[in-house]
């Protein structure tokens, strides 16, 4: 029995020997990259960095927010609000708004005045801006067709622009979709006094959108002929990439409430100058309780009236500061003593042996 345990005992030995070894001869070969030592910058977070960082951001930011807040309200803006103002004393109700704004005899034309309150210089920005219109519904946005829209021979190219796609006769309509169907077609002209201030309306969409998604040979055709007229109509004997109202149109907005470029009114206006506007009250938004404002802006290097930004970084920049002064009181009443950093790595002794 003891010379058969012997060797049994001995080979289970050898065995157990070998495996190790071959376990042994499966590990990597080692190298500063394969065990993750390579130069490399560890920061520990000290209280003092911590400290410093926030109280930097903070002396960053704020000023930031300031200065944006001041440019945001450096910006003069004229906002007038015109969809109930531009009605018949005899139009009140919901029923009669509608039959007047449907009525493609009655006259739409309304004259206003308005104040200039402060200086503005020039170039001044004409918008139209529409409340309650949800440009980002689902169903409107995807009627269209971009192919159409950029190819003349894809003139017959209607997939998706339900229920805008074709004619009662099933001829193509370009462009087709609601989008292009529900265009804003008010129209806005200024004078000062006796003398007409002249409206740009060049280069008032993106050079993209002109240049890319329109294009040069594509006219308008059967659009609008329908006996249900969504907005405005477009000239046939112009492209579609030099229509550009329809381009800023057809730019649809994230938000209900929005506002699109009509064009740049290219003079000073000084301050108590009265502008007459006179406006063709066409869109209908009455049949969805939406609003119509015309605006007449100037801008500065942050861009129109938007207190958003500033406050923004206000508020950053605050938070900031104020967590550095809690950092700081709590660091000065109970302050901790930083411990080894070794400890912080698998591979060293305490001590950094």
């Amino acid at each position: 029995m003891m010379n058969n345990s012997t060797p049994t005992g001995a080979g289970s030995s050898s065995g157990s020997g070998d495996a190790t070894a071959q376990r042994k001869n499966k590990r990597p070969k080692y190298s500063k990259f394969t065990q993750q030592e390579l130069p490399a910058c560890k920061p520990i977070l000290t209280p003092q960095w911590v400290i410093s960082v926030f109280a930097i951001i903070g002396t960053i930011f704020i000023p930031i927010g300031i200065a944006s807040l001041f440019a945001s309200h450096n910006v003069v803006e004229i906002v007038y609000r015109y969809e109930e103002q531009c009605l018949p004393t005899n139009v009140t109700n919901k029923d009669s708004k509608l039959a007047y704004i449907q009525d493609p005899t009655s006259n739409k034309n309304c004259t206003k005045h308005l104040k200039v309150e402060k200086d503005m210089d020039a170039p001044i920005y004409v918008y139209y801006q529409l409340d309650n219109f949800y440009q980002n519904h689902r169903r409107y946005v995807k009627s269209r067709n971009d192919d159409q829209l950029r190819d003349r021979k894809k003139a017959n190219s209607t997939d998706g622009c339900d229920p805008e796609k074709t004619t009662s006769n099933g001829a193509p309509i370009v462009p087709c979709g609601l989008i292009a169907w529900s265009l804003f077609n008010d129209t806005y002209s200024f004078a000062r006094g006796k003398d007409k201030l002249e409206v740009n309306k060049k280069d008032i969409s993106w050079k993209s959108d002109r240049d890319h998604k329109f294009g040069k040979d594509v006219f308008p055709k059967n659009f609008q002929n329908g006996t249900l007229i969504g907005g405005g109509k477009l000239d046939l004997n112009k492209s579609l990439s030099d229509q550009e109202d329809l381009i800023v149109w057809m730019r649809t907005a994230a938000l209900p409430t929005f506002r699109k470029m009509y064009g740049r009114i290219e003079v000073d206006l000084k301050a108590n100058d009265t502008i007459i506007v006179h406006l063709e009250n066409n869109y209908n938004t009455y049949s969805f309780g939406g609003k119509k404002k015309l605006v007449l802006s100037t801008t500065t290097w942050i861009g129109g009236k938007n207190d958003f930004l500033g406050i923004a970084y206000l508020t950053v920049g605050g938070f900031c500061f104020f967590l550095a002064l809690a950092f700081t009181i709590v660091y000065l009443v109970k302050p901790r003593k930083l411990g080894d950093p070794s400890y912080l790595s698998w591979n060293r002794n305490p001590g950094g042996h």
